[in-house]
């Protein structure tokens, strides 16, 4: 919501950690500074008019008759305006301002109706000290200005909370680094002198200074603070390293590729900040309520002025109304009503592994009809798998596997890590190979425990005149799958069918999005077979394969055109155009990829589930909001006819104390309730 305009664009940095940005580019710094200065601003006009506050309280005439002492001297009304002004002026300043913003943009929302409570009351006020009878509203004027300074003070330090995990991932990085020089020699630097080519040493057990390239040496990295992968990563040569990421065992040499800004985390600390910058339409709808409470406040108290004059009241009863109805049409509660729920779904979300980049569209996805899934990476793992294993008579399958992965772990092939990867998922050991050689665009052969063993292609049979059951080749290769022949001892001993593995996850978000009654739709480069093959096992509703990378932004808008709000959710600059074009882009898989800047929402783990979370996320954030914006305006609906005086003549008229505390109980229920936000 538009609070002041002097400090909406700053909230998203924690005051704390200003000194710990040193290393994250000067922008970050003042940035970071900025906003401190404006949470401590609140902070420090909150407590200095809340200790002013005490001894007006205790001077106000109308807070004696309510307590019942009396405690009058020469001169104490002078007294209660001199601290009722510096109150006024000092912790009443930033609504002032803001309302000046506001009402030259012809915009009145928050700041504007703030304003103009606190300076009807504090005019009026101030003419009832110098001569015109009534009585003063300087501790109404005084405790409002309070309860707003709390109120966005809380509100900052929310928003600033939900950027309190971007504060984290700065500290992540370390200020130093080991720059290894032309001669070889390593010497300490800051982080910050690193440039692009740069070489720079990483010892075991530190974090990693900046995105790069291993340029020798293997480790393990522990990435999960990145990444929420939980298993460290095996890294080899040439293998991208992430800055922030923890180095396990081995000791790397690792070339720069990116510094400061153009980093992952710089990138993903700026993706946070404009999802906290990102305007969100339901906030704005808060505003949009401040805006017509503004009008409504204007038009109730000249009509209460004009009507109580009509009936013949007193010239001061009238302005003494108008007054009431104009100071109790400020509630504070609309003030927190939405913000205090975005920094709750914005917390929610971040522990999920969802980073918000556009509140707006993550607000409309309660109102997704489909969702089109990207599928290598997406719905499937992205890597060969096994998935059929036929043995041949008189050959045990364990045994197969493992003198074909011992002679496969050997070769760095797609195929070749998938059939290794299925002997260390059996936990079968294996044997270093006597003999290995690769037979040109066939195949691999070589000797395992004195046992001649060969993996090769359909091709190779065909020229070896090798002969195998056509007909299951024919019905695993129809399914798109890679089929591999094991020989052993030149007899056939297996035929192994590998494909892109389908995630477990995808089939329970399948399952949830049909209950949910969402059409699930995949969208795919690879061809029919694999695609059909995976939408089985998935039973999704429609499937698109051999679709072009600038193809699929038009598919998305061919399914816009049948009227439905769909999300895009995929992985790889090829999905970006597709991304830009759904009505919720969702970029999935933590990579370098994940400053994505097309996507609405970063999924942090490559799990499809959680494009289940973002709906229900989506849908409770929305529900609460509407809650707290009736909890807010409907203290005002009641509120403002009775200060008015509508039930004069039954004898009840809204006091200004009683209206101060229905006001306070207005906040506090709007602050619980957006605190129980759950999902």
């Amino acid at each position: 919501m538009d609070h002041s305009n002097h400090h909406e664009n700053h909230s998203n940095s924690h005051h704390n950690h200003g000194h710990q940005n040193d290393h994250l580019h000067g922008k970050q710094e003042d940035h970071a500074s900025h906003h401190a200065h404006m949470v401590d601003d609140f902070k420090r006009r909150f407590y200095i008019s809340l200790l002013v506050t005490i001894p007006i309280l205790f001077l106000s005439p109308m807070i004696q008759d309510f307590l019942g002492y009396e405690f009058r001297f020469t001169g104490d009304m002078y007294l209660l305006f001199g601290l009722s002004t510096f109150v006024f002026f000092y912790g009443g300043w930033p609504f002032l301002q803001g309302s000046w913003d506001e009402l030259k943009k012809k915009e009145p929302g928050m700041m504007t109706l703030i304003a103009l409570a606190i300076t009807v009351a504090y005019g009026y006020s101030s003419l009832t000290v110098f001569g015109l009878s009534g009585k003063n509203f300087f501790w109404e004027l005084a405790t409002l200005i309070d309860i707003m300074l709390l109120g966005h003070w809380i509100e900052m330090k929310s928003v600033m909370g939900a950027s309190r995990a971007l504060e984290e991932l700065v500290k992540l990085m370390p200020s130093e680094a080991h720059l290894i020089d032309e001669e070889g020699n390593v010497k300490d630097v800051p982080t910050s002198e690193l440039k692009q080519g740069d070489k720079v040493l990483i010892k075991p057990g530190e974090k990693v200074p900046v995105d790069g390239t291993i340029l020798k040496g293997e480790s393990s990295l522990d990435e999960s603070m990145l990444t929420g992968e939980s298993v460290p990563v095996e890294k080899f040569k040439d293998d991208e390293v992430i800055g922030g990421s923890i180095n396990g065992e081995g000791s790397l040499t690792v070339t720069v590729e990116k510094t400061g800004e153009d980093s992952y985390l710089s990138q993903v600390v700026t993706m946070v900040k404009e999802a906290q910058e990102s305007k969100s339409r339901t906030q704005d709808l808060s505003n949009r309520a401040a805006r017509w409470l503004f009008y409504l406040a204007l038009l109730a108290g000249i009509l209460t002025l004009v009507i109580w004059m009509l009936t013949g009241a007193s010239f001061v009863y009238a302005l003494e109304r108008m007054v009431t109805v104009m100071v109790i049409a400020c509630p504070h509660a609309l003030g927190l009503a939405a913000p205090l729920v975005v920094a709750r779904s914005t917390a929610l979300a971040a522990k999920k592994g969802l980073l918000i980049r556009n509140r707006a569209s993550f607000e409309g996805a309660r109102n997704l009809d489909a969702i089109v899934f990207d599928k290598t990476g997406t719905l499937t793992e992205g890597k060969f798998g096994i998935t059929d294993i036929k043995v041949s008579d008189g050959f045990e399958e364990d045994e197969v596997v493992m003198l074909a992965a011992s002679l496969e772990a050997q070769s760095e092939h797609p195929i070749a890590r998938g059939i290794f990867e299925e002997a260390e998922n059996r936990s079968i050991k294996l044997v270093e190979p006597d003999e290995f050689q690769s037979i040109t665009g066939k195949g691999l052969q070589g000797r395992v425990d004195e046992i001649r063993v060969m993996v090769v292609s359909p091709g190779y049979m065909a020229d070896e005149n090798i002969k195998y059951d056509t007909e299951t080749f024919k019905q695993l290769s129809g399914e798109g799958k890679t089929v591999v022949f094991v020989l052993i001892e030149n007899k056939l001993a297996a035929m192994f069918a590998l494909a892109d593995k389908v995630r477990d996850s995808s089939k329970d978000a399948m399952q949830r999005l049909k209950v949910l009654k969402i059409r699930a739709m995949m969208l795919t480069g690879d061809n029919k077979q694999v695609a059909n093959w995976v939408a089985d096992q998935l039973d999704l509703d429609e499937v698109y394969a051999e679709v072009l990378p600038h193809e699929k932004a038009d598919k998305i808008k061919q399914v816009k055109q049948e009227g439905l709000k769909v999300a895009m959710t995929g992985d790889g600059v090829n999905d970006a155009p597709a991304l830009a074009n759904a009505d919720l882009g969702v970029a999935v898989g933590a990579g370098t990829d994940v400053a994505m800047e097309t996507a609405d929402v970063i999924l942090v783990k490559s799990n499809p589930k959680d494009v289940v979370s973002i709906i229900d996320l989506s849908k409770a954030t929305y529900k609460k909001m509407i809650q707290n914006l009736w909890w807010a305006a409907g203290y005002n609906i009641i509120a403002i006819p009775l200060a008015a005086g509508i039930l004069y003549n039954a004898g009840i008229v809204l006091s200004p104390a009683v209206g101060a505390v229905l006001m306070s109980l207005s906040t506090v229920i709007v602050a619980v309730n957006a605190r129980l936000l759950k999902v």
